[in-house]
């Protein structure tokens, strides 16, 4: 099936969901029902608060609707008709569509399609009816509801959505719903969410005590506990490593800075609605920094440099704030503080393309390292329509954008083009990576960018004496290191990390207090040779240590009793390949050394 077709299938359900809605509640008004990724949805004001044993009762409508083969018919009428259609059913949102409508008409626009209802020269929108429910709708829609299979799709969800997106308008009640061409798309679908939700770092967490997030403290700002403390400083040890091993240095910057800097890097007039207000200190006004790039820009602007010490590459694991909405903060993958790892190049023009594929070649062998080994390439461009949103120069814009796009082209690497998806400075290279359910999440970015060093007047010395006009890169490799990319690890591995990664490494069981001395002997053993070991000392049966272990994802566990404490060995169990067999502790730290230091 094509995305078309199943596009149009997912939107013929909406419009059933909100035919089923309407037969449930007469008095209900209605929003808007597009499609999305995997399914689709639909907006309603309704009488009531929605409860989940709703969506059992409104599925079995839709299918009754569905068996009955009713037509969706659609034809075009004037604006002022369709006004008064909705004006008479007592359909505020229906008519706020059509004025919005009425207002780009004025102007002879025709991008009504960001509500979904397209308008034309001669003043008409599209409405279609589904039994006794009418749609101001673009359409297109299967024939009839026959068209449609009755075991493809779920009502799966739920949620409270502001009007138009905008928290200054109605919280309205979103039903989601998923569809698919047949009933084993469906299955496999569901099957896929029962594991992802098994996955949620939420729920692992619980288990594994990683993190926090206190409602004393504020909404999306995270607290790492030491067992995620101890996964994010082996991965910044990793990445650190492996950073200085090509070229980078590392720096440290202020968490604010003065106003003056954001507005000269542009931040303050295209990125200040994700930006904390400013704070005055010494009557100066200051701002949580949302971005570390201008503060590299001030390091490499503080020496004069020469083309021979080019690329200077400059690194920080630094955090920065940002203000996410609080409908979309989401545990560890959607916060208010981002802890990135962060580097910018500075480079001579000629140089670019060179360091953009080194770039690729560091982020993909490092993710690798991670465990993911599948990913999406996405050229990210500025939109045409709007290029207000952005700074600097056309052929400023145009060599960045041939430079990446020469990289994706030598590399030969698949990718799509995202207009609109660039961020206001320049166009970007973003690899998303694919964990093991094949979801997708935002990693690495490489953006080119010759606009900050024309605002900022970054130039080096070329080997004729006179200052040319440096070429900057920005990019992260990981992403959010801090928070967001610990949230995609623990639900990629669900839980259970690579040795090299897990905060406990080995747990020691002891059948009985009797053999307490000699567990707390091997626990200094592992220690000292740079494992991490805990012993389990407490009252419990050991099947409840062992279950206990295997439950916050321990990767070995030892067992210790009379015969081992007399042969001077342990019995080793792994979490996921069970007994071992009996070791000494000499040949174990060996093994579970080589498995560390290999980072399998």
């Amino acid at each position: 099936m094509t995305e078309k077709n199943i596009e149009t299938i997912r939107h013929s359900f909406a419009h059933v969901l909100a035919s089923a809605v309407y037969q449930m509640f007469p008095e209900a008004k209605f929003g808007i029902g597009p499609t999305i990724e995997d399914g689709f949805y639909y907006d309603f004001e309704l009488p009531r608060t929605l409860i989940p044993e709703d969506l059992e009762i409104i599925e079995s409508k839709m299918k009754d609707i569905i068996k009955s083969g009713v037509k969706f018919e659609g034809k075009q009428i004037k604006i002022a008709e369709a006004k008064k259609f909705f004006e008479e059913a007592k359909q505020p949102y229906k008519i706020e569509l059509i004025a919005d409508l009425e207002k780009k008409e004025k102007s002879r626009r025709s991008d009504a399609a960001d509500v979904g209802i397209p308008t034309n020269a001669s003043g008409k929108v599209t409405i279609y009816k589904t039994g006794d429910f009418v749609d101001l709708c673009s359409g297109p829609h299967v024939d009839s509801t026959k068209d449609l299979n009755l075991k493809s799709f779920k009502l799966t969800s739920i949620a409270g959505a502001y009007w138009k997106g905008n928290e200054n308008n109605a919280m309205l009640q979103r039903i989601y719903g998923v569809a698919f061409e047949n009933e084993k798309d469906l299955k496999k679908y569901m099957q896929e969410e029962e594991e992802a939700k098994k996955r949620d770092h939420r729920l692992i967490n619980k288990t594994m005590d990683l993190f926090s997030i206190s409602d004393e403290v504020g909404a999306g700002f995270v607290m790492l506990h030491p067992n995620g403390a101890m996964i994010r400083h082996e991965i910044e040890k990793y990445w650190k490593d492996e950073h200085l091993k090509n070229g980078y240095q590392l720096v440290y910057t202020p968490h604010v800075g003065r106003v003056g800097l954001w507005k000269k890097s542009g931040h303050w007039d295209h990125y200040r609605e994700m930006m904390y207000p400013s704070m005055k200190i010494d009557k100066v006004e200051y701002l949580l920094k949302p971005m570390n790039c201008p503060f590299h820009v001030m390091i490499y602007k503080s020496h004069l440099h020469s083309y021979k010490e080019l690329p200077i590459k400059l690194a920080e694991i630094g955090t920065v704030y940002r203000y996410e909405k609080p409908g979309v903060l989401h545990g560890l993958l959607r916060v208010r503080m981002i802890t990135q790892d962060d580097a910018h190049i500075f480079c001579r023009p000629e140089q670019v393309e060179e360091e953009v594929a080194k770039v690729y070649d560091l982020s993909k062998e490092m993710l690798t390292k991670f465990g993911f080994k599948k990913f999406e390439i996405e050229l990210a461009l500025r939109d045409e329509a709007n290029k207000k949103n952005y700074i600097g120069s056309e052929a400023n814009w145009k060599k960045a954008e041939e430079a990446l796009r020469a990289v994706l082209k030598k590399k030969n690497l698949k990718f799509k083009e995202g207009p609109g998806e660039a961020k206001f400075y320049g166009p970007a290279i973003d690899i998303k990576l694919l964990d093991a359910l094949g979801r997708p999440w935002q990693g690495p970015t490489i953006q080119v960018d010759f606009n900050f060093p024309e605002k900022f007047n970054l130039t080096y010395i070329d080997e004729h004496g006179k200052k040319q006009r440096v070429a900057m890169i920005h990019r992260t490799v990981l992403g959010a290191i801090g928070e967001r990319f610990i949230g995609n690890l623990i639900e990629h591995y669900a839980g259970l990390f690579p040795l090299w990664l897990a905060p406990e490494q080995v747990r020691v069981l002891i059948i009985s207090d009797k053999f307490k001395k000699f567990g707390e002997t091997i626990v200094k053993e592992l220690v000292e040779s740079g494992i991490r070991a805990k012993l389990d000392d407490s009252n419990e049966s050991l099947g409840k240590k062992i279950r206990n272990a295997e439950l916050q994802k321990i990767n070995y566990m030892l067992i210790i009793g009379e015969k081992e404490e007399k042969a001077g060995t342990v019995s080793v169990r792994n979490n996921s390949k069970g007994d071992l067999g009996s070791m000494t502790i000499k040949k174990l730290s060996n093994k579970l050394l080589t498995e560390i230091k290999q980072k399998k």
